[in-house]
């Protein structure tokens, strides 16, 4: 049996101890996250909570006219767990009067509007309350590609992207983020009935355990095989990796100089300090 080690008590030592150093050094004390109600920004929040005070963090839910309502009522669950700071922006005029204008738009180009409108909303109170963005994609998310480019996949710090999905449902677990949210169904919830897994065509658990062979121990497409993963699903992962590699890195430069940026100029964000 494939395990993704996941010892939750050093998990949320080290992340908690990672969200208040990264904040600090900026030279801020608070972070904005937008709560979807999902275990992703659940765990997200509180674990900055923990780290900052909950006085430091300030959920801001964003829903659109179709969203689930029950999305909105677990992001509130959060809040009141964790007595974090919320706020509340509806996104539905914004998005409908661009759309008025492209009717013909379909869920794809309006989930990645949302999302990216969801996201400029952080940044806006980013800036007026001093803070961060706090990301909340994990690790099997980034790996696939399964997020919005400057959307949902935006952030200052993340510290969610080096956990799989099965190991933010334990890590939560512990946390103490509220259990029907770590037990319902994961969506982005872009339109009605939508799921991650029934968009992606597989489930998280199923895939986690292939990615932590391919990525973490490095198995080689014959071992994957002889590990009991059907070819054509390895290179259905594969091939979601490969094309996806764009939204994990920055911009591409064009090199024109001796020391360019991300290449030869790398030095780290708190170089001189």
């Amino acid at each position: 049996m494939i395990q993704i080690p996941t010892n939750v008590t050093l998990l949320r030592q080290i992340l908690v101890s990672f969200i208040r150093n990264e904040v600090e050094k900026v030279g801020v004390h608070r972070v904005v996250v937008g709560l979807s109600g999902g275990v992703d920004s659940g765990l997200s929040a509180m674990l900055a909570a923990e780290a900052l005070g909950p006085r430091n963090v300030m959920g801001i839910m964003m829903p659109y006219k179709s969203s689930n309502p029950e999305s909105l009522a677990h992001a509130e669950l959060v809040v009141r767990k964790s007595s974090i700071e919320s706020l509340t922006v509806d996104i539905t005029p914004q998005i409908d009067a661009y759309f008025e204008r492209f009717p013909d738009a379909d869920q794809r180009r309006r989930g990645n509007k949302m999302a990216r409108e969801r996201m400029t909303i952080l940044y806006d109170h980013s800036a007026r309350w001093n803070a961060l963005v706090l990301g909340t994609s994990n690790k099997t998310e980034l790996l696939l590609g399964y997020g919005t480019l400057y959307g949902d996949m935006a952030s200052a710090i993340n510290p969610l992207g080096d956990l799989y999905k099965t190991q933010i449902w334990a890590l939560a677990e512990a946390v103490g983020v509220p259990e029907v949210i770590v037990q319902k169904q994961p969506s982005a919830d872009l339109w009605a009935g939508q799921t991650d897994e029934g968009e992606l065509g597989f489930s998280y658990r199923e895939v986690d355990k292939l990615l932590y062979l391919m990525v973490d121990e490095r198995y080689s497409r014959p071992e994957l095989v002889t590990a009991g993963f059907p070819e054509k699903f390895i290179d259905e992962v594969t091939l979601r990796i490969m094309n996806s590699q764009f939204k994990r890195r920055l911009p591409v430069i064009a090199k024109v100089s001796q020391r360019t940026i991300d290449r030869d100029f790398r030095y780290a964000r708190d170089w001189g300090k």
